[in-house]
């Protein structure tokens, strides 16, 4: 017996066979199981649809599923709304869905509903009332890391902001934490916005077009997947006065940034690293998982961020390799111990 794992990057679709289960006989009523991933193009939520993946592996390897389907999106609400319509037609048992809008995919998300069908959103989420959700305190983080940031400059200065993948809702959500700090301390100013997409290379060409026009920054307000490494990197090749001192740049998880970080330590430089983990992909799929046997857990819920300061980034720091954002994986015995019997 096989079966086929499908995966759809933009419009692109491409079916990898995978080879039949050997561990264990799928139970007759085994659910397939659906990610719906508006955007593929930053560190994060590649790493996010991995996690996913993994899951999704050992729960067939089990037997526990039929199937598992990932769709990976453009960024925009059409082609999500699209690849919905199709999960909705195909019939799958649960779709765990990062949005690319809290509102403009409700719509197809109730039709979701109605036809039976189990809708957890994570990350990225939707307002549809019939919709799990299972996302980060934006706000709450955003805030702690930004009051942190600006205490480091002595709450004055001139400061970045960096925005994160546009339109999508943990990007408003920090930004408005952001600007929230920066309103009680009159004496910072904000000097550039930019839109990084939560990606290296787009934060650091983003950063380098503007760096020649302004004056000495003292800090940047980032959103984290990977920005902040591609920002370190625009203020180390543009040089001059950051030769000597480089503004405080948030962290937000990458192991290339913290590394950096680092290795700047032993001279002084101090920051933050607070990042939503995209492990939460697993998560998510576990999560669908145990709904679908029946499982009634919050209708909300909040996961953990990742941490990392003076006191711990050398440990950190120690055997890190490049490329990744920092993030545990969960399982499904964590997300039994911590999701579905949340308060």
């Amino acid at each position: 017996m096989s079966r086929r794992f499908v995966v759809l990057l933009g419009a692109a679709i491409a079916a990898i066979p995978v080879t039949g289960l050997t561990s264990a006989a799928v139970a007759q009523d085994a659910p397939v199981i659906a990610l719906s991933n508006s955007f593929y193009g930053n560190t994060w939520r590649r790493q996010m649809v991995d996690a996913f993946t993994e899951q999704a592996e050992a729960a067939k390897a089990e037997g526990l599923i039929a199937d598992y389907v990932v769709l990976n999106g453009d960024g925009s609400v059409a082609q999500q709304n699209a690849q919905l319509a199709e999960l909705v037609l195909r019939g799958v048992d649960a779709i765990a869905i990062n949005a690319a809008s809290e509102t403009a995919l409700n719509g197809i998300v109730k039709q979701a509903c109605d036809a039976g069908i189990k809708v957890i959103a994570f990350d990225s989420l939707v307002t549809e009332p019939c919709a799990w959700k299972v996302g980060f305190d934006f706000t709450e983080y955003k805030t702690a890391q930004a009051e942190a940031t600006l205490d480091l400059i002595g709450d004055a200065g001139n400061v970045i902001v960096v925005r994160g993948v546009a339109g999508s809702g943990p990007d408003e959500q920090m930004y408005a934490a952001q600007m929230a700090v920066l309103a009680q301390h009159p004496e910072v100013k904000v000097v550039a916005e930019v839109i990084g997409q939560a990606t290296a290379s787009e934060a650091q060409q983003a950063i380098a077009n503007i760096l020649p026009s302004l004056p000495q920054v003292d800090a940047v307000l980032a959103q984290g997947g990977s920005d902040d490494y591609g920002i370190a990197q625009a203020f180390e090749q543009y040089g001059g006065p950051y030769a000597e001192k480089m503004p405080v740049i948030e962290g937000g998880g990458s192991s290339d940034f913290v590394l950096w970080w680092a290795g700047k330590a032993a001279d002084g430089y101090k920051t933050t690293s607070m990042n939503t983990t995209p492990g939460i992909g697993g998560a998510a799929f576990w999560l669908a998982y145990e709904i679908t046997q029946g499982a009634q857990p919050p209708m909300e819920m909040t996961m953990p961020v990742a941490v990392v300061e003076d006191e711990n980034l050398a440990t950190f720091a120690e055997g890190l390799e490049p490329g990744f954002i920092i993030s545990p994986s969960y399982d499904r015995a964590w997300v039994q111990a911590n999701l579905l019997n949340a308060q």
